[in-house]
C-alpha cells in the first residue's frame, strides 16, 4: 500500500510540473500564432516558427504575467485620460517589458 500511495503522489507532481509548463489556453495561443502568420505570412514555415515564438514566450513568462501585459498593451491603445496609467505607471511599464523581452528571445530563437 505504501508504494502506491508514493506513486500517486510521484503523479500529483508530474501534473503540477505540466500544468506549469502549459498554463496558456489554447485559444490564447492560436491567437498569437493567427496574429503571427498574418504579420509574417501564411506558409506552413511561418506556421512553425509562430508555434514556436509562443511556446518559448510561454515557457519564460507565466500565462498571469503574459495577460497582464497584454491588457496594459490593449488599454494603451484606447484614448482618454484614465487610460494615462497604463502609459506611464512603473508597474504597467515592467509587466510590458518582461513581454517584449519574451518576445525578442522567441524571435531570436525561432525567426
Amino acid at each position: 500500500m505504501t508504494v502506491l500511495c508514493l506513486g500517486l503522489a510521484g503523479v500529483g507532481h508530474a501534473h503540477s510540473v505540466a500544468d506549469r509548463l502549459n498554463d496558456y489556453p489554447t485559444a490564447t495561443r492560436a491567437d498569437y500564432v493567427f496574429a503571427c502568420m498574418v504579420t509574417n505570412g501564411q506558409s506552413r514555415e511561418m506556421l512553425d516558427r509562430c508555434s514556436c515564438s509562443i511556446d518559448l514566450i510561454a515557457s519564460i513568462l507565466p500565462y498571469e504575467r503574459y495577460e497582464q501585459a497584454e491588457t496594459v498593451l490593449s488599454m494603451r491603445r484606447v484614448g482618454g485620460e484614465r487610460m494615462a496609467f497604463f502609459k506611464s505607471a512603473v508597474l504597467a511599464e515592467n509587466m510590458v517589458a518582461d513581454l517584449r523581452r519574451a518576445q525578442a528571445e522567441a524571435e531570436v530563437v525561432c525567426f
